[in-house]
């Protein structure tokens, strides 16, 4: 599964995240549970037992898209792994009937109870189920289709001619199969499901496998039968009704691959349909393991919470992550876009294929998905630079695991909730971060060997994060065999990130390593210890060095003196590094004479290093605001927009507070700072890819900080584009710089309004809305948000992106945190507790608050909550720290930041004079 895309990427730095019946914390009930019916329930923990699997599934199942329920009848086969007289399995809010045990002897009725908090029924039986024999269960339900974004739901969309046509879709990951049917809702309970869905004629059905036939049905009805799947875990069925149309090609393997979309925007589908057949072919040869199924489809659902999904056959996405126009859409949407596709696509793999047996294993399906997004793309689309954006995951799962409330990439989870938290930008980024530090590490080849090797060994079945590391543990790859477990249960078996400090004296290399935490509680810090890849280059030489940093501390020789040194070379490890005594000067001076010395990369991870180290009081502000001076001669789009991630921060922490003076002086520097490079860009789409996102963010960044030049370009080209009434075709890159403007005044955000209205173009209306986000006029930020909230004119799927934008927003950052409160009770409900996008929402309305005032509002609004509403998210023990630390980070620093503009603009005149 893909979190659902940060739309607001340019115009403030991200920041990082990061149901009905909810449930206690721990695995066990506290006392005998009790069954609805009164009586006691014969299971009192939060797991399945392992006395029975389940083999095989036949399922029928029945939406009416009229009434907004369904019917349906489950037969599962089970294979009884020691005696026993009960079954439990999972079913969540649907009435379960007719429940019969199809045993050799004949059918008869099993007794039911049900467990809601834990989502479980007991099937009883009055004989006993025996060890090694195979039985079937029959069970029949009904539920209403969810109006959430998961398990069964109802999605909606409303043509041009403003009808709305409603389909049924569904969203299985984590824990959310068994509210559409009864069933071992556990990833390590893999069976085979032969479905068939019952529909009217004027809708169609796809599922997993191929339709084999379609049968008429009294009613005019019809049922269609589908291929049985291969062996695989619940969270991966997936089946659509609807009216969506298709477009088709085969892959050189033999696979047939479609994109489903609803029919008026069928002609947005070629460009993923291409970029899904090259990449499924390119992973087939990667892996060397034949895709196994004999479809792929890709289905565009008007309706969808996450970014995409990996169901088996059929994956389903936003609008946005699927659909291209390519005289519409931009350089970053075409990215976007066959990114999701890479990662949905590698899941067919890493996930699908080989799964992990639990949820605290996640990473092992998103780490992995993450990171062949990068693998994929720079092999299949070279043009798109992927590198350039890789760098970013990094710094964003850094910013969420340098805080005391991270967790560790493997982690215990037990409940719903804890099992939704696992989708954060630990599992993610930080997992595709470690992997790709381990691949720079073991080389490229050897890493490629033991993927494959892992994926052979471990086909249709569930490993554990050893399994991985067994596989990557080449014994003839090198003379001492290298322990990778060991090396990498330092990564994945504890929380947070080394900070890996470097003292240079003659030609000794002094090295220690503790734990890089935002805190001032020193003792957090302690019994940390990673074994640490690291690499370094300096001044008398280009050639990368290693060296395994297993120790507290360490010292390394160079052969000669040197001018300086550069550890984590193009910041392929996860650590980061201070340079003591000496050594950021000599890096400043490096940058202000010769930046070009170092890649794009080390220069963005110095950026992001030095002033990560204020933050916890090793380098003085002054010192990274003088090594951020060189960034007026830098050109590369990842060194750049790092520059912009450090300081922009600076000047929103002071939005929030009453100090314009200051702010507006913060706003001049950067300004000042990147006015050469804005200056420079063309109002066109020419240049490569990173060129042309570099032009979008420069451009936007200049209108939205009022630099003259912008303002009257965009403001000209807003006019015209208006006049034509919206038929003029502006560039695509230039279109939020351009519409940002216009949303400055009522009849410009009207007219922008009215255009996101009748738009089809799903990158067009996300960049409409982005802007319309952005205007100083409240009313419309409020209006913004109540409609998203409405879900008919702005999608519901979207409201978690306008209300953190509104928080961004200096004229509405009140409105958004006190719609946030008023609606929490219908945001948990929609979104589900632990989500990441709930978490989203949590960190991203209260990332700039730096005031204590703020701070006791924020507790006191979430300690009024519940466990079952909230009250045990991680995300909000993450927003207190952020907070904490900003307080702490504007006491000590603002008479620094003030001193050094102060200087800087003395210096400025002296030199003018």
């Amino acid at each position: 599964m893909l979190a659902a895309p940060l739309l607001l990427l340019l115009l403030f730095v991200p920041v990082r995240p990061s149901s009905a019946a909810q449930l206690p914390n721990q695995g066990q009930a506290k006392d005998v549970p009790i069954a609805t019916n009164g009586q006691p329930f014969p299971w009192d923990r939060m797991r399945l037992p392992k006395t029975v699997y389940p083999l095989h599934y036949d399922l029928t199942i029945h939406p009416n898209l009229t009434t907004l329920d369904f019917t349906g009848v489950a037969r599962i086969l089970l294979d009884v792994h020691e005696d026993t007289s009960m079954v439990v399995l999972h079913a969540k809010q649907m009435q379960v009937s007719n429940v019969l045990l199809l045993a050799p002897e004949g059918v008869r009725p099993l007794r039911v109870l049900e467990y809601p908090p834990f989502h479980q029924l007991a099937l009883l039986s009055d004989s006993v189920l025996t060890k090694g024999r195979r039985y079937e269960v029959q069970l029949e339900f009904a539920a209403n289709l969810s109006d959430s974004f998961h398990g069964f739901y109802k999605s909606s969309y409303r043509t041009k001619n403003g009808e709305v046509r409603v389909l049924a879709s569904t969203q299985f990951e984590a824990t959310f199969a068994r509210g559409a049917f009864p069933c071992f809702d556990e990833p390590a309970f893999k069976a085979n499901f032969t479905i068939r869905i019952i529909r009217e004629p004027r809708h169609i059905s796809i599922s997993n496998m191929p339709k084999l036939k379609t049968v008429e049905l009294p009613g005019d009805l019809l049922e269609d039968h589908f291929d049985t799947t291969v062996k695989m875990s619940t969270y991966l069925v997936a089946y659509i009704v609807s009216d969506f149309l298709s477009v088709s090609k085969t892959t050189q393997h033999g696979v047939k691959i479609s994109v489903y979309a609803v029919p008026e925007k069928i002609d947005q589908t070629a460009f993923a349909l291409d970029a899904a057949v090259k990449l499924l072919d390119f992973y087939d040869d990667y892996f060397d393991i034949p895709y196994p199924l004999p479809k792929q489809d890709l289905a565009a659902i008007p309706d969808f919470q996450s970014g995409a999904m990996e169901n088996w056959g059929l994956t389903t996405y936003r609008e946005t992550g699927l659909l291209f126009d390519p005289n519409k859409s931009s350089a970053s949407d075409k990215l976007g876009l066959v990114k999701v596709i890479a990662h949905e696509l590698a899941h067919q793999w890493f996930g699908n294929l080989v799964t992990m047996e639990w949820w605290n294993d996640l990473w092992l399906n998103e780490g992995f998905a993450k990171f062949m997004e990068y693998i994929s793309l720079d092999i299949t689309y070279p043009e798109l630079q992927v590198d350039d954006f890789f760098l970013g995951k990094c710094f964003e799962a850094m910013e969420v695991d340098s805080l005391s409330s991270s967790h560790p990439v493997s982690t215990h989870v037990e409940n719903p909730t804890q099992i939704q938290e696992m989708f954060d930008d630990v599992s993610y980024d930080k997992g595709a971060c470690i992997l790709n530090m381990l691949r720079d590490f073991l080389t490229p080849e050897a890493f490629e060997i033991g993927i494959i090797r892992y994926l052979k060994r471990y086909s249709y079945q569930n490993t554990v994060n050893s399994h991985l590391w067994e596989s990557l543990t080449n014994k003839w790859f090198s003379g001492d065999e290298l322990d990778v477990r060991a090396i990498m249960d330092t990564w994945t078996l504890q929380e947070g990130f080394p900070l890996v400090t470097v003292e240079v004296r003659g030609r000794e290399v002094r090295l220690s390593q503790e734990r890089y935490l935002k805190t001032d509680d020193p003792s957090l810090t302690e019994g940390f210890l990673w074994q640490i890849p690291l690499t370094y280059m300096t001044s008398a030489s280009n050639t990368i060095h290693r060296f395994l940093l297993k120790t507290k501390t360490d010292v390394l020789y160079l052969p000669e003196k040197v001018d300086w040194v550069k550890f984590n070379v193009d910041m392929s490890g996860y650590y980061m590094v201070h340079y003591a005594g000496e050594g950021w000067n000599s890096i400043i001076k490096l940058l202000q004479h010769n930046h070009t010395a170092l890649t794009s990369n080390d220069r963005a991870s110095l950026i992001q290093n030095v002033f990560q180290l204020v933050s916890v009081g090793k380098v003085r502000l002054d010192t990274a605001l003088e090594l951020s001076l060189y960034l007026s001669r830098e050109t590369e789009i990842m060194a750049v927009t790092q520059g912009f991630g450090e300081l922009v921060p600076l000047y929103k922490l002071m939005e929030k507070r009453d100090m314009a003076a200051l702010e507006n002086q913060m706003k001049g520097y950067i300004v000042d700072l990147f006015r050469g490079l804005i200056d420079r860009q063309e109002w066109t789409d020419s240049g490569s890819v990173s060129e042309r996102v570099l032009r979008s963010y420069l451009l936007l960044f200049g209108c939205v900080r009022n630099y003259p030049p912008c303002v009257t370009k965009a403001t000209q080209l807003f006019n015209k584009w208006r006049e034509s009434d919206g038929n003029m075709s502006l560039p695509v890159d230039v279109t939020m710089a351009v519409f940002v403007i216009g949303a400055r005044t009522p009849e410009g955000w009207d007219f922008l309004f009215e255009k996101y209205r009748s738009s089809l173009q799903m990158s067009v209306k996300s960049r409409l809305k982005s802007a319309m986000a952005v205007t100083p006029l409240q009313d419309k930020l409020k209006w913004m948000m109540e409609q998203s909230l409405h879900g008919e004119v702005m999608k519901t799927q979207d409201l978690p992106d306008v209300i953190v934008s509104v928080s961004r927003n200096p004229r509405g950052y009140k409105l958004a945190w006190d719609f946030f409160r008023a609606n929490w009770h219908t945001l948990i409900k929609k979104f589900d507790l632990g989500s990441h996008t709930i978490s989203y929402m949590v960190t991203g309305v209260t990332s700039q608050y730096s005031t204590r005032e703020m701070l006791i509002e924020v507790r006191s609004f979430f300690g009024s909550l519940t466990e079952e509403t909230g009250s045990e998210m991680r995300c909000i023990r993450q927003a207190y720290e952020t907070i904490e630390d900003n307080i702490r980070w504007m006491d000590t620093n603002l008479p620094l930041l003030q001193g050094w503009l102060d200087k800087r603009s003395r210096r400025d005149v002296h030199e003018d004079l």
